[in-house]
């Protein structure tokens, strides 16, 4: 018997990131992980509409997305602790400006730079659609196939019910393996 527990947002866990983007002239990170997918070059950054960074999103129309791993996982959690409007976070990470302009964190073994291509808002929330325009890896994290193994990149997940980090779980196989392998029972 299932119970009902409400409204509970319940699609987690997903990977946190810290965005990398400027304000007032200056590079400010903010961890952020309403991260989600809405297509094969597109993605989208949910981010409560008090949050600093959002201010300098909008201004430029783009962002930089940065995987965390556990190794930079106490400045991560920092930067979403610290409003930029408050503190100077530019120095938390090292960086470099990435070809599209975006500050791109040294240590992040994957990073995408995104365009801003619209804002949807809620009451509460700006989510803002970016596309993608380049993704940067260090090579010790591709396939063989140059593509990202996550086994071997190990992003760190959040969960939002418990507001926990969680370590990324073992490969249970390829996608379609499984479906190939069933046989309905007719």
């Amino acid at each position: 018997m299932k119970k009902n527990i409400g409204v509970t947002l319940a699609l987690y866990p997903t990977p946190v990131v810290v965005v990398g983007a400027e304000v007032e002239g200056k590079v400010n990170w903010l961890l952020v992980a309403h991260v989600g997918i809405i297509g094969h070059d597109r993605i989208m950054l949910s981010l409560f509409k008090g949050h600093y960074t959002n201010r300098g999103i909008k201004q430029s129309g783009k962002v930089s997305v940065n995987m965390v791993s556990e190794a930079m996982l106490d400045r991560a959690d920092y930067v979403g602790c610290v409003s930029g409007s408050k503190a100077d976070k530019s120095d938390v990470f090292v960086y470099h400006l990435g070809e599209a302009g975006t500050p791109v964190i040294d240590e992040s073994r994957l990073v995408m730079e995104c365009e801003v291509v619209d804002n949807y808002e809620t009451e509460t929330f700006d989510n803002f659609i970016c596309r993608i325009v380049n993704t940067y890896a260090d090579e010790d994290v591709l396939n063989e196939k140059g593509k990202p193994d996550y086994d071997k990149l190990k992003p760190v997940l959040f969960e939002m019910p418990n507001y926990t980090y969680l370590r990324t779980g073992d490969t249970i196989g390829k996608c379609t393996g499984f479906g190939k392998e069933y046989k309905k029972n007719d």
